[in-house]
């Protein structure tokens, strides 16, 4: 088959620059100015290019693969409740909804009433619900919304009886962080500084806490509202402080997270004056997190402990001479510990599956909670003085549920989506493996029950890899399910970097050791290869984000390997990520080109800069958006016409292994992306898998 088109001719503009001692070549800079004529009309043809190229692939039926699409996207979600007072918070999406809404429950088992219904708001359904906080007696609801994924949050605030909104209106609480005065009177709350407050291009940065009071009057906006966490307490600007607030409002904590290997903790007692912050836990690159709760700090650490243990201390006397261990590290990974019904909710991960434990708060446990299945909680929910917690559970074939677990471990369904997914027609392995140097690796394998291996099984290998986040079990309605319906193969790998085994898996994949990452996911690929699952002419691989990055150094490292790959939102050009959107966070995960000596290992597998012509590459489409506020979108421009001005892909006269790129307009890295969207993006991420997989739509 003969695409009509040819790919579209990209001008190359010669720039070379000398970084520690090398002359790096850059012919596609011209492309970082998104809003540049120039530039337009690239993403322009780049688009109908790829528009051509998918609609025209042989075989592929693309209005029947949008019904489908249709039908397992809306699939809905469901996630654990946030309770305020007597009342229970939570967002439901149901059916063809392109976004959540957030309903209110009178009671554990009342009815629902809808609170706010954002698809109202915005008919092409991409403003986003992006977080929020109920009071705490229920009677208020502070939320943020933001327009066509950006997350740049605007605070508002509701009467949750009426639905009055308040007068306020706060700009720039992008992920906002939120704890409520006991009395619901006022809220502590991070949000950004205004164009203008800072130089030009560090609106992004300076992340601070402010107090806003709902007592004060011409103060809608914020702008007067007190800072009480930021200057003066000689932290970074790429620094990322977050807030919370003892029960009786006497303590307020803050963390403040400086990369992902290293916390701070400061704590303030707000009763006395003057009200300064003492610190807790500052100097060492370890992660501290902290529950506070009846004059104690309840520390959860990977200080001296890999698997991380959770501390106890007066928050009267929290010098680290009065720490006491009362949950010590043990062979499963702690991830996360919340105070619930004056209990301790401490969830696990072994072997990347979720477990959960319930302890008193000495330490002593309570009970092991029975999970519904191997899976993953994505969530938990309950307050200090709950009757009940809730958590959030899900596992390949298990969509999004949520569970209500008794302060004594007792189980019971709170809240399901309608599916028609039978989790029994589907065959989940954990298959171990070993890397280049010899580290044993986890996969998982997801099959339909039955299908005979014939060593040719079209197969989707999926994995991240970085920034201390763990790959678990999850429901996944496009990336998996559809293409285990035709007969397919899903394969979804535990990469060093990730969280799985705790904070010496997460060092063995960053900064220097990123070369682990893709060693990994090479392997993985071998592997399959060599049980006989599938062969090189039916593996594709896929990623998004750091993710994405990772999908550009396997095709660059080892194009032989993959017959096909899809690289989502990526990281690509690692000499310069650093300059663009809020890509200086991540220093601490990645490096920088401007150190001499974290060049160097960046410049060695930097996909952008490991491109060689001549050489045929798998067919490989890069997606991306021109409001993704994380990853700039200059990333996959300038690797898709590197890639189309250097390989061999372009020579074959039918296109068959094509460079394709998609730039979505009204989208950001996929956060709050209404489901109209979804299915336009899982159409063409499906057209060009199927086709180049040979599967028959």
């Amino acid at each position: 088959m003969t695409i009509a088109m040819n790919p579209p001719k990209v001008p190359r503009q010669e720039h070379v620059e000398e970084i520690h001692g090398h002359l790096i070549s850059d012919p596609f800079r011209w492309l970082e100015d998104a809003e540049s004529p120039e530039t337009r009309e690239f993403v322009a043809q780049q688009n109908a290019w790829t528009e051509a190229v998918l609609n025209s692939a042989p075989g592929i039926n693309r209005q029947s693969l949008r019904q489908r699409l249709e039908q397992l996207l809306t699939i809905g979600r469901v996630e654990p409740p946030h309770q305020g007072g007597n009342l229970f918070f939570y967002l439901r999406r149901d059916g063809r909804q392109n976004q959540a809404v957030l309903y209110v429950r009178e009671a554990v088992s009342g009815p629902d009433r809808v609170l706010l219904d954002v698809n109202t708001q915005s008919p092409d359904g991409t403003l986003a619900l992006d977080w929020f906080y109920p009071s705490p007696d229920g009677r208020l609801l502070a939320y943020g919304t933001s327009l066509h994924g950006s997350e740049i949050s605007t605070l508002e605030i509701m009467e949750t009886t009426s639905g009055k909104i308040l007068p306020e209106k706060i700009a720039r609480t992008r992920a906002a962080s939120l704890a409520w005065l006991p009395d619901s009177s006022g809220f502590y709350y991070t949000r950004y500084p205004r164009p203008g407050d800072v130089p030009p291009g560090e609106e992004v940065y300076h992340r601070h806490i402010f107090f806003h009071s709902l007592n004060s009057s011409n103060n809608a906006d914020g702008l007067k509202d007190a800072e009480v966490f930021g200057q003066g307490m000689n932290i970074d600007k790429e620094h990322w402080p977050s807030v919370k607030i003892s029960e009786d409002g006497k303590w307020l904590l803050v963390r403040v997270d400086q990369g992902w290997t290293k916390t701070e903790l400061f704590l303030k007692n707000l009763a006395d004056s003057p009200r300064e912050f003492v610190p807790v836990a500052t100097g060492k690159n370890f992660i501290y997190d902290a529950e506070v709760f009846a004059g104690e700090l309840y520390i959860t650490t990977n200080e001296d402990a890999p698997h991380y243990r959770v501390l106890k201390v007066s928050c009267s006397n929290p010098q680290r001479s009065n720490w006491k261990e009362i949950i010590p590290q043990s062979d499963a990974v702690i991830e996360e510990t919340q105070i619930i019904g004056r209990r301790l909710f401490v969830r696990y991960t072994r072997n990347a599956v979720s477990e959960l434990r319930i302890f008193d708060l000495n330490g002593t446990l309570v009970a092991n909670v029975s999970l519904p299945a191997l899976g993953s909680i994505f969530a938990m929910g309950g307050n200090w003085d709950s009757e009940q917690a809730f958590l959030g559970f899900t596992s390949f074939a298990i969509p999004p549920s949520v569970y209500q677990v008794a302060l004594n471990g007792k189980v019971t369904t709170w809240a399901q989506v309608d599916s028609s997914i039978n989790p029994e027609q589907y065959n989940v392995e954990q298959l171990w493996f070993h890397s280049k140097d010899g580290t044993r690796m986890p996969m998982f394998v997801v099959s339909r029950k039955g299908l005979p291996p014939d060593g040719h099984a079209p197969t989707l290998l999926s994995g991240y890899g970085g920034f201390n986040a763990g790959r678990m079990p999850v429901f996944n309605r496009n990336a998996m399910l559809f293409l285990l319906e035709h007969g397919g193969i899903y394969v979804d790998v535990q990469l060093r970097g990730g969280n799985e085994f705790g904070e010496e898996w997460h060092r063995a994949g960053m900064l220097e050791n990123k070369q682990n990452v893709f060693d990994d996911f090479i392997a993985a690929a071998e592997f399959l290869i060599a049980q006989g699952y599938t062969d090189k002419d039916h593996l594709a691989i896929q990623g998004g984000s750091n993710g994405g990055l990772l999908i550009g150094a396997a095709i660059t490292q080892r194009p032989d390997l993959f017959r096909a790959a899809v690289s989502q939102v990526p990281l690509l050009d690692m000499l310069r990520y650093q300059n663009f959107q809020i890509a200086r966070l991540w220093i601490p995960e990645y490096g920088s080109a401007e150190d001499p000596q974290q060049f160097k290992y960046l410049y060695q597998y930097s996909p952008y800069h490991r491109v060689r012509k001549g050489v045929q590459y798998p067919a490989t489409l890069f997606m991306t958006a021109d409001s993704d506020t994380r990853v700039d979108p200059m990333h996959a421009k300038k690797m898709a016409a590197l890639l189309q001005s250097l390989s061999a892909n372009g020579t074959d006269s039918d296109h068959s292994r094509p460079i394709l790129l998609r730039v979505d307009t009204k989208a950001g890295h996929g956060v709050g992306k209404p489901i109209t969207k979804l299915v336009d993006d899982g159409v063409d991420f499906w057209s060009f898998l199927f086709w180049q997989l040979g599967i028959k739509s």
